[in-house]
């Protein structure tokens, strides 16, 4: 099989990539670079665009008919929370003109007719369930980020019946973690590599909030490993195959919650650091609590999170280590502030 990714060069496309070429399929990756690099794709054809551009569409409908693709994974899009609040507009140009393209692309291919969709767990807002459902009602983002993911959902679906594209968008909530140390996060926007770099600059890690409605106050989400995550996206592939397919959208996750603040204590056993971290305000769109069940993808597609809290800052740990850039000195470091 030979699969486009959008975004295949950034953190979870790479390691998607990586997952690909291990089960023996092609990979193409089209990708802006804005995050990226060329080498994290394994020697898979590189395209370089940005898919929210005008013009995209019929580009993208070019390159899956001039590399016989069949299938296209879509990570491409912009994914801060806090900055889709400060510039919505942006976050629907972006992430909506890119759906929008890799739509028009697809619908104009000859074959390319089967898209999973990274999506996210922002799509649900602040629900009213402990543990979301798929199926939860009502689906109410709180921030411009979970509004486009949401409504990507949307435009996907609309485009099965009359177009015949076969659609599966994947929920997810905090990616984190590593599989190969090559492959480590190469932007500081995701919690572990942000405290990190706080660690690295002698600084304080930041907490964002320690007065929400929690146990601890930190917000608490459902920390998935990047690898547990590209393993779903290839369950997901081998589902589009089915006839009968029950289901469109899947949470990918453990089921299991984990607040910020035991993310942070995790990291002092796993660095051996005796650093003292800061708290400071809450950042805008965050909801204080967001755990998904995993039901539906452990039953109907043999999916299960295989690693645990400490697997996932273990290995961000060792890649961050691993890399020249960024390695700390644990015996000499101090705290500057």
């Amino acid at each position: 099989m030979t699969v486009l990714v959008t975004g295949g060069c950034g953190y979870i496309g790479a390691h998607v990539v990586h997952a690909l070429h291990q089960a023996g399929d092609k990979v193409v990756v089209v990708d802006d670079l804005s995050y990226g690099k060329p080498t994290r794709i394994e020697g898979s054809r590189l395209y370089g665009m940005d898919i929210a551009a005008p013009g995209a569409g019929e580009r993208l409908a070019e390159i899956l008919d001039a590399e016989d693709v069949d299938a296209v994974i879509h990570f491409a899009a912009r994914k801060q929370v806090g900055e889709s609040v400060e510039k919505p507009l942006w976050y629907y140009q972006q992430n909506i003109n890119g759906m929008l393209n890799v739509l028009t692309g697809m619908t104009k291919s000859k074959k390319a007719k089967k898209l999973v969709f990274s999506s996210s767990a922002a799509t649900y807002g602040v629900p009213p369930v402990d543990v979301v459902p798929e199926d939860v009602v009502p689906m109410l983002p709180i921030n411009p980020y979970g509004q486009t993911k949401l409504f990507g959902e949307w435009m996907a679906r609309a485009c099965e019946e009359p177009f015949g594209i076969r659609f599966c968008a994947l929920r997810y909530f905090n990616v984190a973690g590593c599989g190969p140390v090559e492959l480590e996060d190469p932007a500081i926007l995701n919690l572990i590599p942000m405290l990190l770099d706080r660690l690295k600059k002698g600084k304080a890690p930041a907490i964002f909030g320690d007065d929400y409605p929690t146990p601890d106050g930190t917000c608490v989400r459902d920390y998935i490993h990047v690898s547990d995550l590209a393993d779903a996206h290839i369950a997901a592939l081998n589902y589009l195959d089915r006839d009968e397919r029950k289901y469109d959208a899947f949470n990918v996750g453990t089921g299991e919650g984990t607040s910020v603040r035991q993310i942070v204590d995790e990291l002092k056993k796993v660095t051996g650091l005796p650093f003292k971290e800061t708290v400071m305000g809450r950042r805008a769109g965050d909801p204080p609590h967001l755990i998904g069940s995993p039901k539906r993808i452990n039953e109907e597609m043999g999916w299960h999170a295989k690693y645990n809290v400490e697997d996932i800052v273990r290995s961000a740990w060792e890649a961050w280590q691993a890399n020249p850039e960024h390695h700390i000195d644990v015996e000499n470091w101090k705290q500057a502030d």
